[in-house]
């Protein structure tokens, strides 16, 4: 007997019992993207492709973000809450979740790591000669010295992906080094229409390409896989040949973040599913969602993306996370993803905070302007007022009055670590003790800070405090010590590092989420 989908009779039964699904468009519902996952198995013969399929039984063809026939078969698109209830009931249809955003989360590390150009993994690997590495980040700034393919081979022939065009950014910008480059917007997008809560991308600060606004995805493709480039320094400090762990891998950049806006999960997926056609042996993701929500494997985009890209051969490496110190902070856990989180290494960059009583305080600083010269400035805590946000020195919280010509203690949180620099010179300040709050502990961050500035932690920051309530008069200055090696113990785990685990309810799985039947059946289609 013929299955059941092979006569159209029955076929155009199952369409009219599901036409609802075309027609919930409800003027009083609000369209969000949602991410739709198919039973691929399950498409009946009589649709060429599954495009046309979802098209045709599932929503219409201009709310369709994304097709998804790689790491996963289906689609993302513009619906509304009750249209994409309604397609979670039907038979193909595995799941259905709402499109979220995502979080984004130097010159020593080889050496410290025990890479040695004439023997060991660097040599016995060409430091990664023909691996090709996909970076799902922000972009890439492809005029960087770490991109350079200088004495690099052809590109390798199993290579299919392609140099997208777009503003500041052509077929030019690549080469054997940087051998693809890709941008993903459409999630973002949908969310900044009209019906959307999101800001659209300012386009003043931003580029609709894969050039890289930001910073981070830069950083993180030369992290993995950046050329010598000799004579490197961040202003005099941690001055050497900075690398990547591969110098000789090549590149890929698949844009998916944007400045001050995000990731969105349907262009993850985008990425993942482009990377995975293009060749990519790596997969490389530093975004978590950074809520200490864990959803199970079967809606979690990343864990979706990142198994159908580990079931087809290619190593997903990704962070844990920048939530730390509490506990369960880790994000990216799935076992087929190997989650890496932050460490330290043997080299420090000290500043030191002296007090007006004679007490020498230790922490950290990038500033590399014209130092303080041991001159001794009147200090300020603007906290001592009980304002909240003038404790955190936020945006127009200082009184000019009470901070020109001092130095002036501002609280970590809440705003970037550095703009609060600017907060304080704006405000008249003449330099910034950085101090940790009982979540932060002791562990600090080196910035490139725009006035004198030392960061403390917790209990040094507490020990300026007291001092600034106990004196009438009380001073300071901010002494910078450079680059210092070989600092012990090393590695230790970064405070902001996130840290594990987290527990997903075997009784809320799905698919096989239970280890008595294995974890790695959870995303597979059928």
């Amino acid at each position: 007997m013929a299955p059941f989908l092979s006569h159209p009779i029955s076929l155009l039964f199952l369409l009219f019992s599901f036409l609802p699904l075309l027609s919930l468009s409800a003027v009083d519902q609000p369209y969000k993207t949602y991410i739709v996952r198919i039973d691929s198995q399950s498409k009946p013969s009589i649709f060429p492709t599954h495009y046309h399929w979802y098209t045709t039984e599932f929503t219409d063809a201009p709310q369709i973000l994304h097709t998804y026939d790689t790491v996963f078969h289906g689609f993302s698109a513009t619906l509304t809450p009750g249209h994409a209830a309604t397609l979670s009931q039907h038979p193909s249809v595995l799941a259905v979740f709402e499109d979220q955003r995502q979080q984004l989360h130097t010159t020593r590390s080889p050496q410290f790591l025990g890479l040695r150009n004439q023997r060991g993994l660097w040599s016995d690997s060409d430091y990664g000669s023909d691996v090709i590495i996909g970076v799902l980040d922000t972009g890439i700034w492809p005029e960087r010295r770490s991109f350079s393919d200088v004495n690099l081979g052809a590109i390798p022939a199993r290579w299919k992906g392609i140099c997208e065009v777009g503003e500041r950014f052509s077929a030019r910008n690549c080469n054997k080094k940087l051998i693809g480059a890709r941008f993903f917007i459409k999630g973002h997008e949908a969310a900044s229409g009209s019906m959307g809560p999101i800001t659209p991308i300012n386009e003043t600060v931003e580029f609709k390409s894969p050039r890289d606004a930001d910073g981070h995805g830069t950083h993180t493709a030369s992290t993995a896989a950046g050329r010598h480039v000799f004579g490197a320094s961040m202003e005099g400090y941690a001055a050497g040949i900075a690398k990547g762990v591969a110098p000789k891998a090549r590149l890929a950049a698949y844009k998916v973040c944007w400045k001050n806006s995000g990731c969105f999960d349907s262009d993850i997926l985008a990425a993942f599913d482009a990377a995975v056609k293009d060749g990519v042996d790596v997969i490389s993701i530093s975004i978590g969602g950074g809520d200490g929500i864990s959803a199970p494997y079967y809606l979690d985009p990343i864990a979706i993306g990142a198994y159908g890209a580990a079931s087809r051969g290619i190593f997903v490496s990704s962070s844990a996370g920048n939530d730390g110190p509490n506990i369960m902070s880790a994000t990216n856990l799935a076992p087929w993803i190997v989650t890496v989180g932050a460490g330290t290494i043997d080299r420090n960059f000290p500043a030191e905070v002296v007090l007006g009583n004679g007490k020498r305080l230790s922490g950290v600083s990038l500033y590399a302007g014209l130092p303080l010269s041991g001159k001794m400035y009147p200090l300020v805590y603007p906290g001592k007022s009980g304002v909240l946000s003038a404790s955190l020195c936020m945006e127009n919280s200082l009184d000019p009055n009470m901070v020109k010509g001092k130095i002036v203690v501002c609280d970590r949180g809440s705003s970037a670590r550095v703009a609060k620099g600017l907060v304080v010179k704006k405000a008249g300040g003449v330099g910034m003790i950085l101090a940790n709050g009982v979540s932060n502990g002791e562990g600090l961050v080196g910035d490139a800070h725009l006035i004198p500035t030392c960061a403390l932690g917790s209990d040094e920051g507490d020990t300026v405090k007291a001092y600034v309530s106990s004196t009438s008069n009380p001073a300071a200055t901010i002494a910078f010590k450079g680059t210092v090696i070989g600092i012990k113990p090393a590695p230790v785990v970064a405070s902001f590092s996130g840290r594990g685990a987290k527990w997903i309810d075997p009784g809320d799985s799905k698919a096989g989420l239970d280890r008595s039947r294995g974890e790695h059946s959870c995303c597979l289609d059928g």
